[in-house]
Formats: structure tokens, sequence, C-alpha cells
């Protein structure tokens, strides 16, 4: 399991709004390049964001799902990317004072082609990708307060 880590310069609040907004997906997370739609409700569970991945024209459309939403504290997610594959991604939150916050994120491949790779190489492939999803969720976060 690929897991990162990144204290936040914003409070918890802060860094939620970001992950409660579907919206802003294509913002933060490395490799999504379009937001078509996003369910009602979102982030509840079952409800789905409607994403694309990859540089035009060459773009894979598919969603991700939520699986657990625990507001403030725990987002898990099942993102697909068929054919490559799904992945279970969870983001942790955890309070550290008013200002900064704790963000965690550990991703896993669940389903498809990708389950074939060695998990070192995963963690290869998917840890400098995730660290920079930290920092772009970073910078949103902190735009926010």
């Amino acid at each position: 399991m690929a897991e990162v880590a990144l204290n936040v310069e914003a409070p918890v609040d802060a860094v939620w709004a970001v992950l409660a907004d579907g919206w802003s997906y294509a913002g933060w997370v490395v490799g999504a390049s379009h937001i078509r739609d996003v369910d009602e409700g979102w982030p509840e569970p079952g409800t789905r964001i409607h994403h694309s991945v990859g540089p035009w024209p060459l773009v894979i459309s598919d969603t991700t799902e939520v699986v657990r939403c625990e507001p403030r504290e725990l987002l898990e997610l099942d993102a697909r990317l068929w054919p490559v594959g799904a992945a279970r991604i969870t983001f942790t939150l955890h309070a550290l004072g008013e200002s900064r916050t704790e963000v965690r994120m550990a991703e896993r491949v669940v389903r498809g082609p990708s389950t074939l790779m060695p998990k070192v190489v995963q963690d290869v492939l998917l840890t400098p990708r995730n660290k920079e999803t930290l920092q772009r969720l970073d910078d949103l976060a902190k735009g926010r307060q």
C-alpha cells in the first residue's frame, strides 16, 4: 500500500471543504483532467464523481465512488480507471491544532490488470503521484481559509 502524509497549513475544516467538493477533484488529484458530473449528496457513501483522466484527446472516462465517509476525519474512495483497474484510496485527517491538519493518503490497487504488478512497483509508481496530490490539496485548503 502506498501511503504518504503531509502536515497541511490549514484547519481541518478547510481541508475537509476541499475533499467534500467533488467539483474540485481535477484541481488537486494528479491525473484527473476533467470533472463531468458529481452526484448530489457527495461525499455520502455510494455517491460518485464522474471524471476523465489523461491528456486530451487520450482521455479515459470513469468514476470514483465514496465507500466510507466520516466528515472531517475520513474519506474512503473506490477510484476506477478501466481498463487499467481500480484502487481503494483513503484520506484521514487529524487536527494538529486550530490551523494545521495532518492528512494521510493511502492507496492500493484492488481490481484489474494493475493488481499483477508487484506491490513494491505499485508503491514506486504511486508514492510520488500521491505526494504531489497532497501538495495540491494543501494549496487549495490554504486558499479556502
